[in-house]
């Protein structure tokens, strides 16, 4: 990292310009059912802080030993170990709240010197978590507290410069604070559609009741297996032996989350055992079902995918004259279908969903042409979030990068 202080700016010890502290250790005995709230890193979430999941310590026991650790409004709280990095401001609405070990508060000590929102973009920076990884090194996992805090320095800018820098970068996190909400209206108006069209169709008045509850007249209940080519699960036993750095891509359940688009850190298999196991073997249009894990999250094998097996992963290959594949897969991920699943799974240590149940599960059936009408609305709301997620990274790459640039003075804005 470079030592060249840009013109005007200044290096200063973090702890002359910024209070810090880290929570005490509280143990498990100590916690009560009622009282002051204590925050645990679960507790920031999104940049906010989430006190409905926060347990408790006894007012007295607070007032007795830990009063000096209780959280003032705009202190800022940043997870320091396990997933660290996760930042919070603390609003009134959050108090009384008690800070705890693995979270550290900052505040500025003198706003003159250190403007409070560009503290926020320095806990942020990838100059703050550099120098933290720099006094962490040989550590199993990189944690950091007070003693780590206390040898750092920050480069600072004249105020009005912070000022600026700091409005700059809140600018672009409204934008990615709004593009977030709107992803989450999206999504939720995605579900809400699903339910609907789902249970009542496209345009039907007369409905019947069925053991799936009110449906369509004209829909028909009908079981899986009887409307489906293959329900199977893919290859179950260890597959090292077969591992190749190139040939033939080996699905396994963590695949599942991204819908194929990319698959991270995949395995490869050899030909031979591609054309052994023919069970496993993938073709377009089916639909891969976790069966544990990240159980009932499925996916569809997207056309011209190529040749690929599966590992430990249910198939379900839909007879498409009664079966759009895409139709399934929206019915597969509904959370009636989800819970439906998660009821008939067996296991005590992990949750397993067997084929055979999977087989049996009964489903509606419109007709292929409203099959095809209800894919092509929920596809249409799935590309509107699509967008708005590829707006959002943008955005987090764009701030990334303007927080580079701008906090170590690479580029320099114009104060008027």
């Amino acid at each position: 990292m470079s030592s060249v202080v840009p013109e005007g700016w200044s290096n200063s010890p973090l702890q002359d310009i910024c209070f810090f502290q880290e929570g005490p250790g509280l143990r498990n005995w100590q916690y009560r059912d009622s009282g002051t709230k204590f925050i645990n890193i679960r507790c920031i979430q999104g940049g906010d802080i989430n006190t409905s999941v926060a347990q408790h310590l006894s007012d007295e026991e607070v007032k007795e030993k830990y009063s000096h650790f209780l959280l003032n409004e705009g202190d800022y709280v940043l997870s320091s170990s396990g997933t660290i990095g996760r930042l919070a401001l603390v609003k009134k609405h959050h108090l009384p709240l008690l800070l705890n070990t693995s979270v550290i508060r900052f505040r500025s000590i003198d706003e003159t010197r250190l403007d409070g929102l560009f503290l926020r973009h320095f806990l942020q920076s990838k100059q703050f978590f550099d120098k933290i990884s720099e006094q962490s090194q040989g550590s199993a996992q990189v944690n950091f507290g007070p003693t780590h805090l206390k040898v750092l320095d920050a480069l600072l800018p004249p105020l009005p410069e912070q000022k600026k820098i700091a409005s700059i970068l809140t600018s672009v996190d409204e934008v990615i604070e709004n593009t977030q909400k709107q992803i989450d209206k999206l999504q939720d108006l995605k579900k809400a559609t699903m339910n609907e069209l789902l249970t009542k169709g496209i345009g039907h008045t007369e409905f019947k009741d069925s053991e799936l509850g009110r449906i369509p007249k004209s829909w028909e209940v009908v079981t899986l297996k009887d409307y489906c080519k293959r329900v199977c699960v893919g290859f179950v036993g260890t597959c090292e032996p077969y591992y190749r750095p190139t040939g033939i891509p080996l699905i396994r359940t963590g695949d599942l989350k991204g819908g194929l688009s990319e698959i991270v850190n995949g395995k490869c298999v050899t030909k031979e055992f591609h054309e052994k196991e023919k069970k496993s073997q993938l073709v377009s249009g089916d639909l891969l079902i976790a069966r544990h894990g990240d159980f009932g999250q499925t996916c569809l094998v997207p056309e011209s995918f190529g040749e690929a097996n599966c590992l430990n992963i249910v198939i379900v290959r839909p007879n498409t004259q009664f079966y759009a594949p895409k139709f399934l897969k929206y019915l597969f991920n509904s959370d009636s279908m989800k819970r439906s699943f998660e009821a008939k799974a067996e296991g005590s240590t992990q949750k397993v969903i067997s084929t055979t149940e999977i087989s049996k599960a009964v489903f509606p059936m419109p007709t292929l042409s409203e099959q095809e009408e209800i894919v092509h609305i929920l596809e249409s709301l799935d590309s509107s979030i699509d967008a708005k997620r590829a707006k959002l990274s943008h955005t987090q790459s764009l701030k990334k990068s303007l927080m580079q640039d701008l906090l170590t003075g690479k580029v320099r804005v114009t104060v008027n």
